[in-house]
């Protein structure tokens, strides 16, 4: 068979080429070229061409033919500008799933199908493999990698069945330790190569300089919301006592903050926090019930008015904010779009004893809402919506259907461990409410969904 592979210079996609090419598969070697400017990268012009000449070397090493794309204007057009108008609207994007769905798996797959490949490969750590169909047909099913610390399926979460019937994942099955000794038992030019980071295609990046090419700087205000907020807010107490009455009876009490859990250990700590959902009430709250329970908290009602007093020996008229029981101005910042939920560097915040973390962000009115402490009560929430039109089913023989509840297991970014949450579509949305109440859910993120069986089956953005 004929295959293209995908290839960046890195380790991971020349170890996937030299196993078709052992494999017995007619393999030629394609690398593309997605950008251009290098405004706000970190580490100048030309790493885009030492990739490409480490490129030419694994494939000259392998003994495979080489070709070159650009197609950085596809990637312009269909990831950059998508990624500026999310955070223009306060949402978090994520380039790397876009650059999968619109470029891999399209514009470069139709470049590979003109220069004859059959079939298109990536150095993805996940597996696929097809079944049959009650109709005959093939449904290509897409798994979780066999590294549960490399496991890159979420990145793939909106490719469509026509795309994965062309991919192939030849390191899906196997571990990074064993990649990395593939490589230098061949003596491949990537073996030590370090893998890349940053946004896929562009590089590591700061990001307020890379989004400031077409995102102005604002001047706004940075406020901490105290506890005794949400003693007071409404929302918080409805929403606090809505999810009490959807408890097991005698399931214990609700948890509405879960403990810190660090992604690079792979594991939850203070998985312990856990609500036991009971089935028959979620499916029997109102739809309208299911939108206010979803809705992330509004911090707006937090106002600081102004007052007069005299200052000094010369009684100089001052003006200062009036001191408020729910929140404090302790800041500035240089734009709202800029920040993101969960986010704790870059606040340049002093004066506290935890970290602070962005809880929230007001594009209309350019004001930031921060917290102290992991166990802040505005980084965590139970229950997300996803828009009806924005589900996307990669097995659509097994999509759910209005007033259908299910249990799966659910990440909301990448390297997150998987979560146990529950799945209720309604007319007005798809509600995923967790088990273990989430911190710093970010909108514009996608929230994938998998089976007991680590097949990823759907996925939305948030």
């Amino acid at each position: 068979m004929k295959v293209c592979i995908g290839l960046s210079g890195g380790v991971d996609s020349s170890v996937a080429a030299l196993l078709l090419k052992q494999q017995g598969h007619d393999v030629f070697a394609l690398f593309m070229q997605n950008w251009h400017d290098t405004t706000g990268t970190l580490h100048g012009d030309c790493e885009w061409e030492e990739d490409r000449f480490v490129a030419e070397l694994v494939a000259r090493k392998i003994g495979i033919p080489f070709y070159f794309v650009d197609l950085s204007e596809e990637y312009r057009k269909r990831v950059v500008d998508y990624m500026f108008d999310e955070y223009s609207k306060g949402r978090t994007p994520n380039p790397d799933v876009l650059c999968n769905r619109e470029i891999k798996f399209d514009a470069f797959l139709k470049t590979a199908k003109k220069l004859g490949a059959e079939k298109v490969a990536t150095g993805h750590y996940c597996r696929k493999d097809s079944i049959e169909g009650t109709d005959g047909s093939a449904i290509h099913r897409i798994f979780a990698g066999s590294d549960p610390n490399k496991d890159q399926s979420y990145f793939l979460c909106q490719l469509t069945q026509e795309q994965l019937a062309d991919a192939l994942f030849p390191i899906g099955d196997i571990t990074k330790p064993e990649v990395r000794r593939i490589a230098k038992e061949a003596d491949l030019p990537s073996a030590d190569k370090k893998d890349s980071q940053g946004i896929c295609f562009v590089g590591k990046v700061d990001l307020p300089a890379f989004l400031q090419q077409k995102l102005k700087p604002a001047t706004g205000r940075i406020v901490e919301v105290y506890d005794s907020f949400f003693e007071s807010c409404e929302q918080y107490r409805q929403n606090c006592a809505i999810l009490e009455s959807l408890l097991r009876e005698g399931s214990g009490a609700l948890q509405t903050v879960t403990s810190y859990i660090s992604e690079d250990k792979g594991s939850a700590e203070g998985s312990s926090v856990r609500n036991d959902w009971d089935t028959d009430r979620l499916a029997a709250l109102s739809d309208e019930d299911w939108l206010r329970i979803s809705r992330p908290l509004d911090y707006s009602s937090i106002r600081f008015e102004t007052e007069s007093y005299r200052s000094g020996k010369k009684h100089i008229r001052k003006t200062r904010y009036k001191e408020n029981p729910w929140g404090k101005i302790i800041g500035e910042h240089d734009g709202a779009q800029f920040y993101t939920i969960g986010q704790r560097k870059g606040l340049n915040i002093g004066g506290h004893k935890d970290s602070v973390f962005v809880i929230g962000t007001d594009i209309e009115e350019n004001i930031i809402y921060v917290g102290e402490g992991h166990r802040h009560k505005g980084l965590s929430r139970s229950v997300i919506r996803l828009l009806p039109e924005e589900v996307h089913w990669i097995r659509k023989d097994l999509a759910m259907e209005v007033g259908e509840i299910r249990r799966y297991k659910v990440r909301v970014r990448y390297r997150q461990p998987l979560q146990e949450a529950t799945l209720v579509l309604r007319e007005n949305g798809l509600f995923i409410i967790f088990d273990t109440p989430q911190r710093g859910i970010t909108p514009g993120q996608f929230a994938v969904w998998y089976d007991e069986n680590l097949e990823m089956l759907g996925s939305s953005v948030i």
